[in-house]
């Protein structure tokens, strides 16, 4: 099982690459934009695109598709795994394309109705979010395809190219932020590079531009694996009727998901301006380490736990999942502190104002709260799924997405953006523990953590605590801050060290 350790470490690699990337693109847009309406606007039209690539090729295949796709594999071969790959990318492009349209059509309802996106902005910006929503769906259509060929990929243990292709979104992102979207250019050794001066027009044309990259680099990976297309639909075909009986809840599980998102920015937009933006930037000082960490770990593990799960080898699906939890509490408890305690300088560079900043901060320290739930989230659903089974995840979703509502009506009057996100902390988190206690009572055993969470709780509180030591020599600069996470980071790894191990071992 060497191989989830390599795989891990390189998806966790590219994804710190495609990270370091994001934060680049979102730095500019936030010195560009700062919290203002029009930025409000460009973060609230990816809402509806996000929800159906989420629905039609983006989650609902990377964890419904797979399990099936290594089955096929094993049992028919390459050739039958692509004819039935063929038949689903065929069907679900269709469905992708027919959404999309009627989406553009009837943009203007879903926008401006009072239980559409944002029925709090004003006219003006309300038809922004139109405009950008319409363009966001060209985007969508394309990483519908890419998102397409990444279970493809997956399903033959192929890592790489997909994690790239992450990369290479960001970097057409970049492009529009750069090239396309500032009035003024941006000045590179005393010459100003050129630009469109389309606002957030270019970071949507951008987006666009990352989305045909993302699609392209899965190319190269496809033929080496000998994909060969076969038109049809397949509506006949067994392992095609396999693969809908489980996206069909899975399909209605990240409809549930993304519900939580548009109820998100519904109760945002009834804030002050800029909250839907401080949402957008505290959910990405968060998702930096919950990608690098649960999502990684989630992404490279689910083959495998598929693959245990068809030759029946309960015994090693079991000390695979213990071996993941083991490492997810030594890893996320302790870097919770130090990132919560250090996160200030960070947002700091990003020149929201002083006001702005401390929106951003404690919506991100809120958000952070909640990595070790959304950590364990990540491989307890794709637990389920590797089993074949997709109603329990549904199940929960379902509860999740209502818990999170009824959270954030009662938090976000009082707390503002950080009451939205401790919503999603204690929904989330509570859906986390919930799967985690059913994989519990299937295995009839206990999961055997206790040393690990001890010494994650103490290297948590080192983590806190030096921090506050480095501060006490000077303001918590940048600097301080990097200084105090770097030391904070080298406690984390000696008392993690035998999870660490683990983690190279599995």
């Amino acid at each position: 099982m060497k191989h989830i350790a390599r795989s891990t470490l390189i998806v966790a690699v590219f994804f710190g690459l495609e990270k370091v990337l994001g934060f680049a693109r979102h730095f500019l847009v936030a010195r560009q934009f700062g919290l203002s309406p029009e930025l409000d606007a460009y973060n609230a039209a990816n809402n509806l695109p996000d929800l159906l690539f989420m629905l039609i090729s983006g989650g609902a295949l990377a964890m419904a598709f797979i399990p099936v796709l290594t089955e096929t594999r094993q049992k028919e071969g390459q050739a039958a795994t692509w004819r039935v790959f063929s038949y689903v990318l065929n069907l679900l492009f269709l469905v992708t394309a027919s959404l999309s349209l009627l989406i553009a059509l009837f943009a203007g309802q879903l926008v401006r109705s009072q239980v559409g996106i944002v029925p709090g902005f004003s006219a003006e910006q309300q038809d922004v979010v139109v405009d950008l929503m319409r363009l966001n769906l060209i985007g969508t259509l394309l990483l519908s395809l890419g998102g397409l060929a990444v279970a493809g990929l997956q399903s033959n243990q192929h890592f790489w190219l997909p994690a790239v292709a992450l990369s290479l979104y960001d970097l057409g992102g970049l492009v529009g932020v750069v090239f396309l979207a500032p009035q003024n250019g941006y000045n590179i050794l005393g010459s100003s590079l050129p630009t469109l001066g389309w606002g957030v027009y270019g970071l949507v044309s951008g987006t666009i531009l990352g989305a045909l990259l993302y699609l392209l680099i899965q190319i190269p990976g496809l033929i080496r694996y000998r994909f060969r297309w076969s038109w049809g639909l397949g509506l006949r075909d067994v392992r095609v009727l396999q693969s809908l009986s489980l996206m069909a809840p899975r399909v209605l599980t990240m409809l549930f998901i993304q519900l939580t998102f548009i109820a998100q920015d519904n109760l945002a937009s009834r804030l002050t301006p800029g909250s839907i933006t401080a949402l957008a930037y505290g959910w990405l000082f968060f998702q930096v380490p919950e990608t690098l960490i649960g999502t990684a770990l989630g992404t490279v593990l689910l083959p495998t736990l598929a693959e245990q799960t068809a030759v029946q080898d309960h015994q090693a699906f079991q000390q695979t999942l213990e071996k993941s939890l083991k490492v997810i509490f030594a890893i996320t408890l302790p870097l919770t502190t130090l990132l919560i305690i250090v996160i200030r300088p960070a947002v700091g560079i990003f020149n929201f104002g002083s006001d702005g900043e401390n929106i951003v901060v404690w919506t991100a320290r809120v958000y952070l709260l909640g990595l070790l739930g959304h950590s364990l989230l990540e491989v307890a659903v794709r637990a389920f799924y590797a089993q074949q089974d997709a109603r329990t995840p549904l199940i929960s979703a379902a509860l999740t997405c209502l818990a999170f509502i009824l959270l954030g009506v009662l938090f976000y009057r009082p707390l503002g953006a950080a009451g939205i996100a401790l919503a999603n902390v204690l929904a989330f988190s509570a859906q986390a523990f919930f799967l985690w206690r059913l994989l519990r009572r299937q295995r009839q055993s206990g999961w055997l953590v206790g040393n690990t969470l001890r010494r994650a709780l103490v290297a948590a509180a080192f983590c806190a605590a030096i921090p506050g030591l480095i501060f006490t020599f000077g303001q918590a600069t940048l600097p301080l801050a990097v200084l105090a996470g770097v030391v904070g980071l080298s406690f984390l790894i000696i008392l993690a060290l035998p999870e660490i191990k683990i983690l190279l071992r599995l």
